[in-house]
């Protein structure tokens, strides 16, 4: 297709004296006086936003507080925060309750200077957690009485001591071996920890340190949560206490069945065969069984193993305590995620029980949505209405009553700021009240809602504002951190007393003078939200976001960013990422919309993809093109796409589709055969290969690559451990085989997402520099 250069300028009609231009303006300015101001073009104001400016310090969505926490003994707020001089570098700080400045705690360089030397096991985590992008202090906890913080950073394991004056920190003393997903006990006489492929405790104030488990080597390991549980379910530890310490659960993770696959991981000074174990679709997953151990009892038997039923191919979902420690529950899932058995088990046996099961199709989502109550009782969220909600049971699985319903869901899970946490934020067993995340009125803003669980009428809404929040209660549900935001505010953090009152801002952040990105805000002109239908009615959130200055009377090119993919929810009345300005200021609109198969809509708008990705998401995407060619303002002849992961495939669908009539696409990372990904993510939309040939073969980009419209740019990390780059290299080598030209960046050693400023720079001005040459942008703005 022929390249499409920005359009030279019109020179002035040299018919226009001083006179005549002087009568034109006049009619301007009367004409301009009638028009409502939509229809003029925007004034520009503000500094031009640069590539430059946003990847370096400080960061210009402002001082963004991230996993904040009420101390246990309620006197202190803690959270982190990036240093002023490098936002990927994060402190531990805190500011008393009752009022008072906050205090540096923890500088993040002191305890983890350089993130490039820790252990490819921990690099994994992080990657799978996406904390890859930041260092320091990621992670911290407290022990029961307030007292001590704990610390894992580089491999190692510091301690903070709050009783002294100037807060000491120290280095614990452990034996070699870098310590990952660290943590107290319950009682706080034990920090709990995996080194080397093993379950360990330590007694922090002997400084003993005891093996729980000793098998761990090779294919096996102790303690550690599988590649598919910490990518796709969510699941990033493999051991659990109870109360009291009286026991500890544990998975035993053998990967010996797995596919042993040759990842060639090429970095800056060369490359290296990794031989990672991958489970693809339909292949074999890693045997996962389940040990509880007797902690309080030094003479206690050897640790029993639970009984997770006959199956040996279910996936270890989710592992919980009762309130008093006695009573161990494990969710488990059938290999078609079409079931998830609710087992009781006693652990001094290991025996178990099946005392609730959900059913659904064409899937079951995991949440995080369970909650032992101390009367025995539990809260559990299931979406068998078709959206997710709460309901009582007893300790033995009889169903009480349910809490909530509508035609909305309670948030499964809930991440935002730096926290991650389950919808059900808190409970106050004292008041019998239940507090939890949903979008109850619109999918595209969240509240804090409290509803009774003795006695459950329709919900209240705890919190307020048109945005996006995110809460995290105290124990006992007396007080919550909220986190909050909307497009016109950036992110914000405070505490509020469970009615919904602030009683202090943890980061207040306002969009001031001293505001990092005040300089740049008049420029954009708000954020436009809408709805379209779908095919079979379904309505189709959208934000469209104009260029810097625009004119109704111009044209101009569009860039539809996209993701596309279940789990992902683009499309919220949220503060909207800093980089996504950077097309607005080379001239372009951009639109996104999220398609059937998206997060947050219930399972009726999820379930189309089954069988069939690749299919009604596009068609979704098309809906949304064809909206866009109808606007008097926009080119529809210069539109482009781009996506990174699942969005890099939806670029490569949109592109093979003689539908969209896309110029150009931006394609990070894109997985392009399904028989190429992960087990648990893949076979829940796809099932099986073996069984489902024909909707593999359908859903695949390779063999729509010789109707690919426009020019492509593809990039991917040369080191990506999940969405492997031979994904890419078959896209390669199928367009050099057709003799069809593309762009391509590659990123040495970068896995999954490209991590560093310096990097980011680069990446994106390779975006700006692919779609101006492939869409022009600002200079090609023209009239109608």
């Amino acid at each position: 297709m022929e390249r499409r250069h920005a359009q030279t300028p019109k020179p002035p009609n040299p018919l226009l004296g001083s006179a005549a231009m002087k009568t034109v303006l006049a009619a301007v300015a009367v004409l301009a006086a009638m028009l409502p101001i939509t229809a003029l073009a925007q004034s520009v104001s503000g500094s031009a936003l640069t590539p430059e400016r946003v990847f370096s310090d400080p960061g210009l969505s402002g001082p963004v507080a991230r996993g904040a926490q009420v101390s246990p003994d309620g006197r202190l707020l803690t959270y982190l925060q990036p240093e002023a001089t490098n936002q990927t570098k994060l402190d531990l700080w805190a500011a008393p309750i009752e009022g008072g400045a906050a205090r540096l705690l923890v500088s993040g360089q002191a305890v983890e200077p350089d993130a490039a030397k820790l252990s490819e096991a921990e690099k994994g985590r992080r990657e799978r957690q996406r904390l890859a992008a930041v260092s320091g202090v990621i992670d911290y906890a407290f022990d029961d009485q307030g007292r001590q913080i704990l610390i894992p950073a580089g491999g190692d394991l510091y301690l903070v001591d709050l009783q002294t004056p100037q807060t000491a920190v120290k280095k614990l003393p452990t034996t070699s071996g870098d310590k990952t997903d660290a943590r107290f006990s319950p009682t706080g006489k034990l920090i709990s920890y995996v080194k080397a492929q093993n379950l360990w405790v330590m007694d922090p104030a002997t400084g003993r340190e005891q093996a729980v488990t000793t098998g761990g080597v090779g294919a096996i390991s102790y303690g550690v949560a599988e590649f598919v549980a910490q990518e796709e379910m969510d699941r990033y530890t493999g051991y659990w206490w109870s109360a009291e310490d009286r026991f500890i659960a544990y998975a035993r993770v053998d990967e010996t069945p797995v596919d042993l696959l040759p990842r060639l991981e090429i970095g800056a000074d060369g490359a290296t065969i990794a031989d990672q174990r991958y489970p693809k679709a339909g292949r074999p997953n890693a045997a996962v069984s389940l040990y509880v151990r007797r902690m309080d009892d030094a003479d206690a038997p050897a640790p029993v193993k639970v009984d997770l039923g006959p199956a040996a191919d279910i996936y270890l979902a989710r592992v919980h305590w009762s309130a008093d420690g006695r009573t161990l529950y494990v969710e488990r899932e059938n290999r078609a995620q079409t079931e998830l058995d609710l087992l009781k088990v006693d652990p001094l046996s290991g025996e178990s029980r099946v005392i609730l099961t959900e059913r659904q199709t064409p899937w079951i989502d995991l949440n995080d949505n369970f909650y032992a109550l101390k009367d025995g009782d539990f809260i559990w969220g299931s979406e068998r209405t078709g959206f997710n909600h709460l309901y009582l049971y007893t300790r033995d699985g009889a169903l009480i009553r349910g809490l909530t319903h509508g035609d909305w869901p309670v948030a499964g899970s809930a991440s935002g700021a730096g926290a991650h946490a389950s919808g059900l934020a808190g409970v106050d067993q004292t008041r019998g009240l239940v507090y939890f995340l949903a979008s109850k009125h619109t999918p595209i803003e969240r509240q804090l809602y409290v509803v009774s669980y003795r006695d459950p009428h329709e919900p209240n809404a705890v919190t307020t504002g048109a945005g996006w929040w995110t809460a995290v209660m105290s124990k006992a549900a007396t007080s919550f951190i909220g986190y909050y935001s909307d497009p016109a505010t950036p992110p914000q953090s405070a505490l509020y007393s469970a009615e919904g009152r602030r009683l202090r801002w943890i980061v207040r952040n306002p969009l001031d003078a001293n505001h990092p990105f005040h300089p740049y805000a008049a420029r954009y002109p708000a954020a436009e939200f809408g709805v379209l239908k779908a095919e079979d009615g379904q309505a189709l959130h959208y934000i469209l976001q104009k260029p810097v200055g625009f004119d109704p009377a111009k044209r101009y090119p569009v860039i539809v960013e996209v993701y596309g993919g279940p789990g992902v929810q683009s499309v919220t009345r949220s503060w909207r990422a800093v980089p996504e300005k950077l097309y607005l200021e080379a001239g372009y609109m951009l639109f996104q919309l999220d398609n059937r198969g998206s997060a947050n809509r219930g399972v009726a708008f999820q379930a189309p993809i089954h069988l069939r990705m690749g299919f009604p998401e596009v068609d979704d995407q098309v809906v949304g093109l064809n909206y866009l060619r109808t606007l008097p303002f926009v080119d529809g002849a210069r539109i482009g796409v781009t996506g990174w992961s699942y969005g890099g495939y939806m670029t490569l669908r949109m592109m093979t589709d003689p539908r969209p009539k896309l110029v150009a696409g931006a394609a990070g990372a894109p997985p392009t055969d399904w028989r190429l990904y992960d087990t648990h993510y893949t076979e829940r939309y796809m099932g099986l290969p073996q069984a489902d040939e024909a909707a593999y073969d359908a859903s695949a980009v390779l063999p729509r690559l010789d109707k690919l419209s426009g020019r492509l740019l593809l990039l991917q990390g040369m080191s990506d451990d999940n969405v492997q780059f031979s994904n890419s290299t078959e896209v390669m080598a199928s367009l050099q085989s057709l003799g069809r030209p593309f762009d391509l960046m590659l990123y040495p050693g970068q896995r999954h997402g490209i991590q560093g400023q310096r990097r980011q720079l680069q990446l994106w001005r390779t975006f700006l520099d692919f779609f101006g040459r492939e869409l022009g942008g600002a200079a090609a703005a023209g009239g109608p």
